[in-house]
Protein backbone atom coordinates (compact mmCIF):
# COMPACT_ATOMS: atom_id res chain seq x y z
CA UNK A 1 0.00 0.00 0.00
CA UNK A 2 1.51 3.15 -1.13
CA UNK A 3 1.35 6.39 1.00
CA UNK A 4 -0.29 9.41 -0.09
CA UNK A 5 2.97 11.47 -0.82
CA UNK A 6 4.10 9.07 -3.56
CA UNK A 7 1.12 10.13 -5.34
CA UNK A 8 1.93 12.43 -8.01
CA UNK A 9 -0.47 15.77 -7.70
CA UNK A 10 -0.73 17.85 -10.92
CA UNK A 11 0.77 21.73 -10.88
CA UNK A 12 -2.27 22.83 -9.32
CA UNK A 13 -1.73 20.51 -7.00
CA UNK A 14 -4.89 18.37 -8.01
CA UNK A 15 -5.52 14.56 -9.14
CA UNK A 16 -8.08 13.10 -11.01
CA UNK A 17 -10.28 10.59 -9.15
CA UNK A 18 -12.62 8.24 -11.21
CA UNK A 19 -15.75 7.30 -8.93
CA UNK A 20 -16.94 3.48 -9.25
CA UNK A 21 -19.95 1.74 -7.89
CA UNK A 22 -18.11 -1.03 -5.51
CA UNK A 23 -20.85 -3.75 -6.20
CA UNK A 24 -21.65 -2.72 -10.09
CA UNK A 25 -18.58 -1.38 -11.17
CA UNK A 26 -20.28 1.51 -12.89
CA UNK A 27 -18.45 4.84 -13.28
CA UNK A 28 -20.24 7.42 -11.58
CA UNK A 29 -18.32 10.63 -11.87
CA UNK A 30 -15.11 11.86 -12.34
CA UNK A 31 -13.94 14.86 -10.05
CA UNK A 32 -11.17 15.87 -8.58
CA UNK A 33 -9.17 15.45 -4.91
CA UNK A 34 -6.00 17.63 -3.35
CA UNK A 35 -3.81 16.32 -0.70
CA UNK A 36 -6.03 18.00 1.76
CA UNK A 37 -9.47 16.30 0.68
CA UNK A 38 -7.99 13.20 -0.46
CA UNK A 39 -6.88 12.82 3.54
CA UNK A 40 -10.37 14.11 4.77
CA UNK A 41 -11.49 11.00 2.44
CA UNK A 42 -9.59 8.35 4.65
CA UNK A 43 -10.39 9.67 7.51
CA UNK A 44 -14.21 10.00 7.24
CA UNK A 45 -14.13 6.76 4.81
CA UNK A 46 -16.62 9.19 2.58
CA UNK A 47 -15.71 11.11 -0.70
CA UNK A 48 -14.45 14.67 -0.25
CA UNK A 49 -13.36 16.58 -3.79
CA UNK A 50 -11.83 19.72 -4.69
CA UNK A 51 -13.92 21.78 -6.30
CA UNK A 52 -11.79 24.12 -9.48
CA UNK A 53 -15.21 25.97 -10.38
CA UNK A 54 -15.49 27.28 -6.59
CA UNK A 55 -11.98 26.41 -5.46
CA UNK A 56 -12.88 24.97 -1.96
CA UNK A 57 -13.00 21.14 -0.87
CA UNK A 58 -16.49 19.76 -0.68
CA UNK A 59 -18.02 17.08 0.91
CA UNK A 60 -19.80 14.67 -0.97
CA UNK A 61 -23.84 14.62 0.68
CA UNK A 62 -22.96 17.19 2.94
CA UNK A 63 -26.18 19.45 1.65
CA UNK A 64 -27.82 16.59 -0.32
CA UNK A 65 -27.46 13.67 1.74
CA UNK A 66 -26.37 12.04 -1.29
CA UNK A 67 -23.34 10.40 0.72
CA UNK A 68 -20.22 8.18 -0.78
CA UNK A 69 -18.82 5.45 1.38
CA UNK A 70 -15.49 4.73 -0.09
CA UNK A 71 -14.64 0.75 -0.14
CA UNK A 72 -11.11 1.47 -1.80
CA UNK A 73 -8.91 3.94 -2.94
CA UNK A 74 -6.40 2.57 -5.91
CA UNK A 75 -3.87 4.65 -7.61
CA UNK A 76 -2.84 4.10 -11.44
CA UNK A 77 0.75 2.59 -12.63
CA UNK A 78 2.16 6.24 -12.85
CA UNK A 79 0.20 7.40 -9.47
CA UNK A 80 -1.13 10.28 -11.12
CA UNK A 81 -4.27 9.66 -11.02
CA UNK A 82 -6.99 7.28 -8.78
CA UNK A 83 -10.20 5.23 -8.69
CA UNK A 84 -12.21 5.07 -5.57
CA UNK A 85 -14.95 1.91 -5.19
CA UNK A 86 -17.73 3.71 -2.99
CA UNK A 87 -20.96 2.40 -1.95
CA UNK A 88 -23.90 5.59 -2.70
CA UNK A 89 -26.53 6.28 -0.64
CA UNK A 90 -27.87 8.45 -3.19
CA UNK A 91 -27.34 9.50 -6.97
CA UNK A 92 -23.95 10.69 -7.64
CA UNK A 93 -25.13 13.32 -10.57
CA UNK A 94 -26.42 16.89 -9.86
CA UNK A 95 -29.08 16.10 -12.03
CA UNK A 96 -30.33 13.43 -9.88
CA UNK A 97 -28.77 10.37 -11.83
CA UNK A 98 -27.65 7.19 -10.45
CA UNK A 99 -23.85 8.46 -13.02
CA UNK A 100 -23.17 11.15 -14.58
CA UNK A 101 -22.08 9.53 -17.43
CA UNK A 102 -25.62 8.71 -19.89
CA UNK A 103 -24.63 10.43 -22.95
CA UNK A 104 -23.65 8.15 -25.56
CA UNK A 105 -21.46 9.20 -28.15
CA UNK A 106 -21.28 5.63 -29.85
CA UNK A 107 -22.37 2.22 -28.88
CA UNK A 108 -21.06 -1.05 -31.28
CA UNK A 109 -24.48 -3.16 -30.80
CA UNK A 110 -21.87 -6.27 -31.88
CA UNK A 111 -20.21 -5.87 -28.83
CA UNK A 112 -22.56 -5.46 -25.72
CA UNK A 113 -21.89 -6.20 -22.56
CA UNK A 114 -24.66 -7.82 -20.32
CA UNK A 115 -25.22 -6.73 -16.92
CA UNK A 116 -28.38 -7.29 -14.51
CA UNK A 117 -28.76 -2.99 -15.37
CA UNK A 118 -28.59 -3.36 -18.69
CA UNK A 119 -31.40 -6.00 -18.96
CA UNK A 120 -33.43 -4.14 -16.66
CA UNK A 121 -33.27 -0.98 -18.43
CA UNK A 122 -33.87 -3.16 -21.46
CA UNK A 123 -37.26 -4.98 -20.15
CA UNK A 124 -37.95 -1.39 -18.41
CA UNK A 125 -37.97 0.60 -21.87
CA UNK A 126 -41.05 -2.28 -23.27
CA UNK A 127 -42.84 -0.96 -20.66
CA UNK A 128 -42.26 3.02 -20.97
CA UNK A 129 -41.66 2.26 -25.38
CA UNK A 130 -44.09 -0.45 -26.36
CA UNK A 131 -42.53 -2.26 -29.08
CA UNK A 132 -44.85 -4.29 -30.94
CA UNK A 133 -44.18 -8.41 -30.93
CA UNK A 134 -42.08 -7.89 -27.93
CA UNK A 135 -43.08 -10.57 -25.54
CA UNK A 136 -42.36 -8.21 -22.54
CA UNK A 137 -44.45 -5.45 -24.01
CA UNK A 138 -46.97 -8.47 -24.22
CA UNK A 139 -46.86 -9.14 -20.39
CA UNK A 140 -46.75 -5.74 -19.35
CA UNK A 141 -50.17 -5.11 -20.98
CA UNK A 142 -51.78 -8.03 -19.61
CA UNK A 143 -51.17 -6.90 -16.58
CA UNK A 144 -50.10 -7.89 -12.72
CA UNK A 145 -51.60 -11.56 -12.80
CA UNK A 146 -50.30 -12.86 -16.24
CA UNK A 147 -46.86 -11.14 -14.93
CA UNK A 148 -47.48 -13.90 -11.55
CA UNK A 149 -48.68 -16.79 -13.17
CA UNK A 150 -45.75 -16.34 -15.16
CA UNK A 151 -43.52 -16.39 -12.68
CA UNK A 152 -44.94 -19.18 -10.80
CA UNK A 153 -44.51 -21.57 -13.69
CA UNK A 154 -41.03 -20.65 -14.02
CA UNK A 155 -40.49 -21.55 -10.25
CA UNK A 156 -41.78 -24.37 -10.84
CA UNK A 157 -39.67 -25.18 -13.65
CA UNK A 158 -36.54 -24.44 -12.00
CA UNK A 159 -37.82 -26.95 -8.90
CA UNK A 160 -38.32 -29.64 -11.28
CA UNK A 161 -34.47 -29.15 -12.89
CA UNK A 162 -33.38 -29.01 -9.80
CA UNK A 163 -34.59 -31.69 -8.53
CA UNK A 164 -33.65 -33.99 -11.76
CA UNK A 165 -29.96 -32.35 -11.15
CA UNK A 166 -29.72 -31.37 -14.52
CA UNK A 167 -27.38 -28.54 -14.21
CA UNK A 168 -27.91 -27.12 -17.74
CA UNK A 169 -31.69 -27.08 -17.49
CA UNK A 170 -31.44 -25.47 -14.17
CA UNK A 171 -29.61 -22.57 -15.56
CA UNK A 172 -31.77 -22.54 -18.22
CA UNK A 173 -35.00 -22.10 -16.25
CA UNK A 174 -32.93 -19.66 -13.00
CA UNK A 175 -32.29 -17.69 -16.42
CA UNK A 176 -35.96 -17.54 -17.19
CA UNK A 177 -37.13 -17.15 -13.36
CA UNK A 178 -34.53 -14.11 -13.26
CA UNK A 179 -36.24 -12.41 -16.70
CA UNK A 180 -39.72 -12.66 -15.39
CA UNK A 181 -38.64 -11.65 -11.93
CA UNK A 182 -37.25 -8.44 -13.43
CA UNK A 183 -40.83 -7.54 -15.44
CA UNK A 184 -41.98 -8.18 -11.98
CA UNK A 185 -40.25 -5.60 -10.04
CA UNK A 186 -40.53 -2.78 -13.16
CA UNK A 187 -44.35 -3.29 -12.93
CA UNK A 188 -44.14 -3.24 -8.90
CA UNK A 189 -41.80 -0.33 -9.31
CA UNK A 190 -38.99 -2.01 -7.14
CA UNK A 191 -35.21 -1.03 -8.24
CA UNK A 192 -32.21 -3.49 -8.64
CA UNK A 193 -31.05 -0.67 -6.12
CA UNK A 194 -34.11 -2.04 -3.26
CA UNK A 195 -33.30 -5.61 -3.84
CA UNK A 196 -29.39 -4.94 -3.08
CA UNK A 197 -30.01 -2.90 0.11
CA UNK A 198 -31.98 -5.73 1.43
CA UNK A 199 -29.27 -8.35 0.50
CA UNK A 200 -27.03 -6.44 1.97
CA UNK A 201 -29.45 -5.30 5.61
CA UNK A 202 -29.24 -9.34 5.65
CA UNK A 203 -25.61 -9.80 5.34
CA UNK A 204 -25.34 -7.37 8.02
CA UNK A 205 -27.70 -9.42 10.35
CA UNK A 206 -25.49 -12.52 9.27
CA UNK A 207 -22.19 -11.42 10.56
CA UNK A 208 -23.73 -10.38 13.93
CA UNK A 209 -25.57 -13.51 14.62
CA UNK A 210 -21.74 -15.05 13.25
CA UNK A 211 -19.86 -13.12 15.72
CA UNK A 212 -22.49 -13.63 18.98
CA UNK A 213 -22.06 -17.64 17.99
CA UNK A 214 -18.23 -17.41 18.34
CA UNK A 215 -18.63 -15.36 21.81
Amino acid sequence: MINVNELKFDEKGLIPAIVTDADTGRVLTLAYMNEESLKISMEKKLTCFFSRSRNELWLKGETSGNYQHIVSITADCDRDALTVAVRPEGPACHLGTESCFNEKVFENEDEQVFSYEYLYDLIKGRKTDKKEGSYTTYLFEKGLDKILKKVGEECTEVIIAGKAQDKAETVYEIADLAYHVMVLMIEAGISLEDIKNELASRHVIDKKVKQEKMV
